[in-house]
């Protein structure tokens, strides 16, 4: 098999565009061509922000990237996380052809085994990732243009040889710094970290339990949690106040900053932050938190 290994000055260009921090949204992936305009406006609105990716939540295909990438002239634009069982390689590597014909450098193909209650195709997953990355270097997707969900160590090191690097989803700064070990230094580590805009501690921790509760409920976290020293008590009931406060910043901005600060000390070179605002609606756009958060980072 030929070198599918990310040449280092092409990950280190890829940092400098993704930059330190950008958002994951559920809401910015939307397939409804009634949203295209304020999708487009609220991701011309990021950029302007300052910051220098949008990740598109949930399983989404290339195509969702495309009004955002229209509407802006730096953001990169990414899937976090495309799931291999729900769309084919060779539509990723069609969709990705296209973008880049029109966007060249500007999409990440951001790919993930999602789960075995997600789908029924659930089969050997890392095989099956494995198999699907042979499929794009067949097709001409570049190693340096897409990262993978990687949890534990098979699936980093997998990320580290067969990618631009890594973006982990419901992490710790301890994942985040075992990550960083096993990626080394030349690859891109992206985690996500869910973000809370609420002083309150109460409130803050019953928001963050109620949007935690249903990833609870899904092996391949839980079993990351144990990994990391989490226990079984940890996991129950929407999470222990221990486990909400290592995976959400919540807070005034002080404290906020310096969880995402944790989390870069640890090894991240950028930051994927999702606002978590409990409404509920998992296609909102939070944009008025965007502007909030982006104040607190630039502060």
């Amino acid at each position: 098999m030929s070198d599918t290994t990310a040449p280092l000055k092409e990950t280190a260009a890829l940092k400098e565009k993704v930059g330190r921090y950008g958002v994951w949204s559920i809401g910015l992936r939307s397939e409804d061509p009634t949203r295209r305009g304020e999708i487009a406006e609220a991701a011309a609105e990021l950029e302007e922000l300052g910051y220098g990716a949008a990740w598109l939540g949930g399983s989404s295909a290339p195509g969702n990237a495309a009004p955002l990438l229209e509407a802006t002239s730096r953001l990169v634009v990414g899937t976090s996380i495309q799931s291999i069982w729900q769309h084919d390689a060779e539509a990723s590597a069609a969709g990705f052809t296209e973008l880049e014909a029109s966007h060249p450098g500007r999409f990440l193909l951001g790919l993930g085994v999602s789960h075995a209650r997600a789908t029924e195709q659930y089969r050997r997953p890392y095989s099956a990732l494995v198999s699907y990355l042979d499929d794009l270097d067949a097709a001409g997707v570049p190693a340096g243009r897409r990262v993978l969900a990687a949890l534990g160590p098979r699936t980093l090191r997998l990320a580290r040889d067969r990618a631009a690097g890594a973006v982990p989803y419901l992490v710790t700064p301890e994942h985040t710094a075992q990550a960083r070990e096993i990626l080394g230094e030349g690859p891109l580590l992206a985690p996500e970290l869910k973000v809370v805009l609420d002083e309150d501690p109460d409130r803050a921790r019953e928001t963050s339990r109620d949007y935690l509760a249903m990833y609870l409920e899904l092996p391949n976290y839980t079993n990351n949690f144990l990994r990391l020293g989490f226990t079984e008590d940890d996991v129950l009931h929407g999470g222990s106040d221990r486990l909400v406060d290592a995976v959400f910043a919540w807070g005034d901005e002080s404290r906020i900053r310096t969880r995402v600060e944790e989390f870069r000390a640890a090894g991240a070179d950028h930051m994927a932050l999702q606002i978590v605002t409990g409404t509920g609606d998992r296609d909102e756009l939070p944009r008025e938190q965007w502007r909030r958060l982006a104040d607190l980072l630039n502060g």
